[in-house]
C-alpha cells in the first residue's frame, strides 16, 4: 500500500502513515524476513583477552576465523571511551535534526568539505532510499577538521576526539590482522589511513518490506569500523541467506573490506617523483568481504557512524611477484586505488566529488 506524497511544511518526510511510492523497490530489492532472528554466531571479541595456548594471542586468532567465515566480527573491550561513543552519536543526532529546521537542500556550498543527502538524492532505478547520510573526508585530521561541518558548534571537537580514537583502534586491528597472516610489523602503518566518516540516520518506516536504508554492497575499504549504538537493521549474506547482525552495547562492528579480500598484494607509493614499494601479504581471498544492507525498521530510529580505513589514494595495488607462478598466475591487473573507486563507482552519486575532496587532502 502507498500514498502520493504530499506536502507538509510542519512534517518531516518520514512522517507519514504509508510508505510513498517513490520509496518502493521492486521485488527483486525489497527485504525478506524482516523480523527473522539475530544470528548469535557473529563472534564477538575481546581485545582484552589473554594469550591464547600459540604464538597469537587469542583475539588475533578469533579474527583470523571470523574475516574467513564470516567477513563481520564485533569488537568489545577496546579501550574507546563509552561516553565518547555516546558523544559522537548524540552530536551526530543534532546535526540530523537541525537539517529539518534549515530546509537543507541536500548539497553543501563549494567552502565546505562534507557531503549531506537527504531521502531523495539518491534513487536506484528511481527509487529514494529511507535514510538521510553525511560524508566527510578524515584524513589527515587536522586539515580536514574545519572543513567539517560548523553547526551544531560542537561536531568538529566531538568527531575529531572520537576519530582519533578510532584510527587507534583500527592501527590495533589490522595489527593483529598482520601477525595472523604472518607478516612483519607495521605492514600497513603507513599505506592505510581512515580516510572517510559516512554517517546515517534511518527514522522509523510505516513498512519496512517495502523500501531499504542502504542497498545491498561491499565496502571498497581494507577494514570498515561501525558504531551502531543500540539499534538493529545491519544483515550481510551469509550463503545466500541475509544474516542479522545484532546490537551490542559500546561494540564496534568490523567489516572485511574488498582491498583485504581480493588477493595476496603488493603495494606502491606514488609520491611525486619518488616510489615507495611495500610487498603487502593480505589475505590471498582468504578472507571474506560479505555483502550487506541495512533494513528499516517500523518503531526503532538507527543512527551509525562508519569509518572507512582505506589505503592511500595513490597506491597501485596489483599481486605480489612472489605468488605469481604459471600454476597460480596474477589475477588482478596493477591498479590505482583511486582509480579503482572511480572505476567502481564505490560511493555511488557522489564518487567523483569524495575522490575529488581525499585527493585535495592526501
Amino acid at each position: 500500500m502507498y500514498i502520493e506524497m504530499k506536502e507538509d511544511k510542519d512534517a518531516r518526510w518520514f512522517e507519514l502513515e504509508c510508505v510513498p511510492k517513490e520509496y518502493i523497490f521492486s521485488e527483486e530489492y525489497r527485504p525478506q524476513n524482516i523480523d527473522s532472528p539475530v544470528c548469535d554466531s557473529i563472534p564477538v571479541i575481546s581485545l582484552a583477552k589473554s594469550e591464547a595456548a600459540n604464538e597469537h594471542s587469542q583475539p588475533v586468532e578469533e579474527i583470523l576465523k571470523a574475516s574467513q567465515e564470516f567477513g563481520f566480527f564485533q569488537v568489545i573491550d577496546h579501550g574507546i571511551p563509552e561516553k565518547m561513543m555516546i558523544d559522537a552519536m548524540n552530536v551526530l543526532k543534532e546535526f540530523f535534526d537541525m537539517q529539518a529546521k534549515y530546509a537543507s537542500n541536500g548539497t553543501v556550498t563549494p567552502k565546505k568539505g562534507y557531503i549531506y543527502t537527504t531521502s531523495t538524492d539518491f534513487t536506484k532505478d528511481g527509487v529514494y532510499l529511507w535514510r538521510e547520510n553525511l560524508k566527510h573526508p578524515c584524513h589527515p585530521l587536522e586539515e580536514c577538521v574545519p572543513l567539517w561541518p560548523d553547526t551544531p558548534p560542537r561536531y568538529q571537537e566531538v568527531i575529531a576526539a572520537y576519530l582519533v580514537e578510532i584510527q587507534k583502534l583500527s592501527s590495533r586491528i589490522l595489527e593483529m590482522i598482520c601477525e595472523g597472516l604472518g607478516l612483519e610489523k607495521g605492514y600497513f602503518k603507513d599505506i592505510s589511513e581512515v580516510q572517510l566518516l559516512a554517517s546515517n540516520f534511518y527514522p522509523p518506516c510505516p513498512d519496512p518490506s517495502l523500501t531499504l536504508g542502504i542497498l545491498p554492497h561491499i565496502d571498497p575499504s581494507f577494514i570498515t569500523i561501525l558504531y551502531q549504538g543500540e539499534a538493529t537493521g545491519l544483515q550481510f549474506m551469509k550463503d545466500d541467506q541475509w544474516i542479522k547482525i545484532g546490537a551490542i552495547p559500546n561494540a564496534f562492528v568490523v567489516n572485511i573490506g574488498n582491498q583485504l579480500e581480493v588477493c595476496i598484494l603488493s603495494i606502491i607509493m606514488v609520491n611525486g617523483s619518488s616510489s615507495y614499494l611495500w610487498m603487502q601479504i593480505i589475505s590471498n581471498n582468504k578472507f571474506k568481504s560479505a555483502k550487506h544492507r541495512v533494513v528499516t525498521s517500523k518503531h526503532e530510529t538507527r543512527r551509525s557512524i562508519a569509518t572507512f580505513v582505506n589505503p592511500s589514494p595513490n597506491c597501485i595495488i596489483e599481486p605480489a611477484k612472489i605468488l605469481v607462478n604459471e600454476s597460480e598466475p596474477a589475477l588482478y591487473k596493477p591498479t590505482q586505488y583511486k582509480d579503482f573507486v572511480q572505476y567502481n563507482n564505490s560511493f555511488g552519486d557522489y564518487t567523483a566529488a569524495i575522490q575529488k575532496a581525499l585527493d585535495e587532502e592526501s
